[in-house]
């Protein structure tokens, strides 16, 4: 691994990524995976964002010595892969959905952070075209695994059921 992005709760334990992997850089973001603002938590914010898109400006700085890039978070499930599919559609603007499509084939039964992807829509510029291709996978999602619905309800986020 060249490149780590760690996406942790605030108070979590930080792994020792750098005694496993030894990254050529490795960034830690503490947020909760909440989409709206909760009292006791700590939601994803612009600032947040900005990270994960600065994070991504160092790997395709380190063109071509760039390596395995791992992306993680305590589920693997949320946070993480919206964050890589927000470096994804980065590295490649107008590729929205074939971000979403890539994440699909990498991790089937993933929900990516709709607040973090909203956030990433506005930051790149790509006028709702992140936010439509984050829905689609979603109702793609729903189709091959409906019982992500109800872990969707379950956690409050039950307002990113597609309609």
């Amino acid at each position: 691994m060249t490149h780590v992005l760690s996406l942790l709760d605030p108070h979590a334990e930080q792994p020792p990524v750098d005694r496993w992997l030894a990254p050529r850089h490795w960034s830690v973001l503490r947020f909760h995976d909440v989409v709206k603002d909760y009292a006791g938590y700590d939601p994803p914010e612009v600032s947040h964002v900005m990270a994960v898109l600065a994070f991504g400006e160092r790997v395709e700085a380190d063109r071509p010595e760039i390596g395995k890039i791992l992306v993680h978070c305590h589920m693997g499930i949320s946070r993480s892969t919206a964050a890589a599919a927000i470096l994804m559609a980065q590295l490649a603007p107008g590729s929205e959905r074939t971000a979403f499509a890539a994440l699909h084939r990498v991790r089937p039964r993933c929900w990516p952070n709709s607040r973090m992807v909203a956030y990433a829509d506005t930051l790149l510029g790509r006028k709702g075209e992140l936010v439509a291709a984050l829905r689609a996978h979603q109702r793609e999602i729903l189709q091959h695994h409906p019982d992500i619905a109800d872990l969707v309800r379950n956690v409050g986020r039950g307002d990113e059921l597609p309609d």
